[in-house]
């Protein structure tokens, strides 16, 4: 897929940065670029084609992008969500990532660094989709349930296990609510005891034989969860 296939949601109430994104969007980047104003616009824009990526501004004039991002997400949306705002304090940034979002960038942002998040985020999105994909040297094949060490061994996982890991990965870099978790991996209508996310995490790490040295780190967020990093965002299709 080439960047000229890729399409993405602008939504923007502002008329002079909207038409700013979309031109350095299209001819820089190479992308297929759609408008939204509002809330409603993006919502009819969603339900008309699929996108790889939504830029998001938080405030709009019928709601605000953190409950867009929050509602989109409940939905099972999955698309990459990028916030692009003036709001920069520390717990605005927070509310961002626990609504959903990818990434966060504030207002006025540098255009070569917009395009290198919007790259970045396009081709994680892509990895994610692949049948086997690999991260920090292991190999994760999605279709046969198989976890390989860097080594070349392979590593045993309950089915739980397996299907935490695929989703850290797939949402990785993102901070993830323990609830967020539990609703993606245990179902939403299945009661499990939320610390269940802190036991399986040290599972994980235990079989993947973590340590310091590690290209990736399972990271525990305060107050929210946990959030997958890997060392230089490694992880493409295998």
């Amino acid at each position: 897929m080439n960047a000229s296939t890729l399409a993405i949601l602008v939504v923007e109430d502002d008329p002079n940065l909207r038409l700013a994104l979309r031109d350095n969007l299209e001819h820089q980047g190479g992308y297929v670029v759609e408008e939204a104003t509002s809330v409603r616009e993006a919502r009819e824009q969603l339900s008309r084609r699929p996108f790889q990526l939504i830029l998001l501004d938080v405030m709009l004039p019928d709601g605000d992008g953190y409950s867009l991002c929050r509602a989109l997400r409940d939905e099972g949306e999955t698309v990459p969500v990028m916030m692009l705002t003036a709001r920069t304090l520390e717990d605005d940034v927070v509310r961002g990532f626990e609504s959903g979002a990818q990434d966060y960038l504030g207002k006025p942002y540098r255009l070569r660094e917009l395009l290198a998040r919007v790259g970045a985020l396009v081709r994680r999105a892509g990895g994610a989709q692949a049948k086997t994909v690999r991260f920090a040297g292991y190999t994760l094949d999605l279709a046969g349930r198989r976890v390989e060490h860097p080594s070349g061994e392979p590593i045993e996982l309950t089915r739980k296990e397996f299907d935490l890991l695929a989703f850290f990965i797939r949402e990785r870099e993102r901070a993830l609510r323990r609830d967020e978790i539990l609703d993606a991996v245990w179902g939403a209508d299945v009661v499990v005891d939320p610390h269940t996310v802190d036991n399986f995490v040290s599972s994980l790490k235990r079989k993947l034989r973590w340590n310091s040295a590690s290209r990736f780190c399972l990271q525990t967020v305060r107050g929210v969860g946990y959030r997958l990093e890997v060392e230089g965002e490694a992880v493409a299709p295998a």
